[in-house]
């Protein structure tokens, strides 16, 4: 018998599972059936493509209750697992994010706690809710030697040892504390508890889960497929307990979606939008993709080839009629049938959030505000659905409060208007501050306000929109059209502009009037050709180093400040004051649009000692 630690992490969750921080404690059985089930699917799976030799014949979950022993046990005959495995899986979190998760679970509150169970995937640990102690015997299904006892009291060690009579597959046994104490909601060995939470977590399960022996043994789930059957037939709870049991995630769904595709290839399928997003919806090595299923038989999880990245968030089944069971991820990747049902699964997903969009707007608000940054992707990587994509996108806007399609402002544009305007910027309110704002504020101008990382992307792969392009007003050069009308700037500001262009050579590429500005002196703008700097930054982030790209100065001739300037260099051009003037110039520009200075401690002193010699 070996006596090993568990991992350090594994030992602060054992002690938060221990000291009870859940309400819902009914979530441990259904964590364990769950287990039981990826064990029995993961077995039927290996005879069929793999070839192994067991008998599949009768594949199940028992429980088994002992109220004087007080022990509860679940027993499947699945896969099982080796000895090397029971420590990896079992004595250890072998998955990324830990710290994350202990951080979420430590301040987990009653109305949060069941979700973060699921929605981390702890699973077996949640045992420790109930247990004194927890003893977990199996054997790995086609391999010859003993099984492995593993147990553990959840205080930072478990031991480990041979089963040597242990049958294949894997058989946990909680051993309960005692129900008196306060804790302790329910008693588990009682028969009508297991049956309610088997009926209200489980029922769907496909395998039988069967409580008593021989004869006598009831099966306390229906086993029914729920996308097969029709929507009519269906609850809406019961729909909601199975996108609990394939989401771990407590919360109910936003909108279920069903299709059934008939014909020369048929499929059916269950789909989820999930009401929240998940803690790692943008982590590379998140969980994404669908079940996939032929012909009823469990094929793999998380099959990412049915749906587009910026999807992931999308739950549910597939279950295909016409595909091979041995069906692996290289062959999905190039099956025909597989990219015809993702490219229906997309305008199916598409079009439902649209619906929401025009006859569920407090659905689609909270569709949106979770999960908009991602299904925005879908501009950058799936041009055949961009047009689409965009129909059922929204953005903030000066208009107001509300968000707004693209349709509804074209339907607000200005007479000679043939642009969609739009800035780009980390907040609503230094967008709505920018000094780019100032003329199209001034003229009645609606402009949209793009403020997610992904927004500085997607707006460069996107020409148009209905036929009208759209058009960021911080780059280049923008013509209002009342502009042609503006009476020219009194008085040559030429030298000024050249003598600015010569002491900011370093950090811009030209100084010149503005039309965008009204009350703002100065501000940068992009030449139309060159990525913003945000995008700059964002590229630098991901290690690609590239030039430094400079920008253009505007000028306001009818700021006091400028045209002031102006006749300062008129007076004395060699006037030495000038060169600080044009830095703090450039650097109030700079901040106006929330930029960072490369030399803050030089511009608070030229300030400074601007100030002082106004005093």
């Amino acid at each position: 018998m070996e006596t090993l630690e568990f991992q350090a992490e594994a030992r602060q969750l054992l002690q938060l599972m221990v000291h009870s921080i859940y309400s819902n404690k009914d979530i441990f059985l259904r964590e364990l059936i769950s287990n039981a089930s990826d064990a029995l699917d993961k077995l039927r799976l290996a005879v069929l493509q793999d070839g192994l030799e067991a008998d599949t014949s009768d594949l199940h979950i028992e429980i088994e209750s002992d109220a004087e022993a007080r022990t509860l046990t679940v027993r499947d005959n699945g896969i099982g697992m080796t000895h090397d495995e029971v420590v990896a899986l079992i004595g250890t979190i072998a998955k990324s994010g830990t710290a994350e998760l202990l951080a979420k679970l430590k301040e987990a509150t009653e109305t949060k706690d069941a979700a973060l169970i699921g929605q981390f995937g702890v699973g077996f640990y949640s045992t420790f809710m109930v247990a004194d102690k927890v003893t977990l015997t199996t054997r790995k299904a086609g391999t010859d030697g003993h099984g492995t006892r593993w147990e553990s009291a959840g205080e930072g060690t478990y031991t480990i040892d041979d089963a040597p009579d242990a049958p294949v597959g894997t058989s946990v046994t909680v051993h309960l504390r005692p129900k008196d104490e306060e804790d302790a909601l329910f008693d588990y060995t009682d028969e009508w508890k297991i049956k309610e939470i088997v009926k209200r977590y489980s029922d769907f399960i496909s395998f039988p889960i069967r409580m008593g022996s021989g004869d006598e043994a009831a099966t306390l789930n229906s086993m029914k497929a729920l996308w097969a059957r029709p929507r009519s037939e269906v609850s809406d709870e019961e729909y909601h307990q199975f996108y609990r049991h394939i989401s771990h995630d407590w919360t109910d769904p936003l909108e279920i979606i069903n299709m059934r595709a008939e014909g020369t290839f048929e499929y059916e399928a269950l789909l989820f939008l999930p009401a929240r997003a998940p803690h790692d919806l943008f982590q590379r090595d998140a969980r994404r993709g669908l079940q996939l299923y032929v012909k009823r038989v469990f094929i793999m999880d998380d099959s990412r080839e049915l749906i587009p990245d910026y999807l992931r968030f999308v739950k549910g089944v597939v279950d295909a009629a016409d595909l091979s069971l041995n069906i692996s991820r290289e062959i999905l990747q190039q099956d025909r049938h597989i990219q015809m049902i993702r490219r229906r699964l997309v305008k199916k997903v598409l079009s439902t959030i649209k619906d929401l969009l025009n006859n569920h707007p407090e659905k689609y608000a909270t569709f949106w505000r979770e999960f908009g940054r991602a299904v925005k992707e879908g501009l950058l990587n799936d041009p055949d659905n961009q047009k689409a994509i965009l129909d059922v996108a929204t953005f903030a806007s000066t208009a107001g409060d509300e968000p707004t399609t693209l349709a509804a402002y074209l339907e607000r544009v200005k007479e000679g208007q043939e642009e969609i305007y739009y800035l780009t910027g980390e907040s609503r309110s230094q967008v709505e501050n920018s000094p780019h704002m100032e003329a199209f504020q001034a003229q009645g101008y609606e402009v949209l306000i793009l403020t997610d990382p992904v927004d500085e992307v997607w707006v460069e792969a996107v020409p148009d929109y209905d036929g009208k392009k759209l058009q960021s007003i911080a780059r280049g050069s923008v013509d209002l059209p009342s502009e042609k009308e503006k009476p020219e700037p009194e008085g040559d500001f030429g030298p000024l502009l050249t003598f600015l262009g010569e002491k900011l050579e370093e950090q811009v590429k030209e100084v010149r009037l503005s039309h965008r500005l009204t009350t703002s002196a100065a501000c940068l703008v992009s030449d139309a050709n060159d990525i913003t700097p945000t995008l700059e930054k964002m590229y630098r982030a991901m290690g690609q180093e590239g030039p430094r790209v400079k920008r253009i100065l505007e000028l306001n001739p009818d700021h006091p400040l400028v045209s002031g300037l102006r006749e300062a260099h008129e007076r004395q051009a060699d006037d030495p004051a000038l060169p600080d003037t044009a830095e703090l110039l450039y650097g109030t520009a700079l901040l106006a649009e929330g930029g960072d200075l490369e030399d803050p401690a030089r511009f608070a002193k030229l300030l400074a000692d601007r100030l002082a010699r106004t005093v």
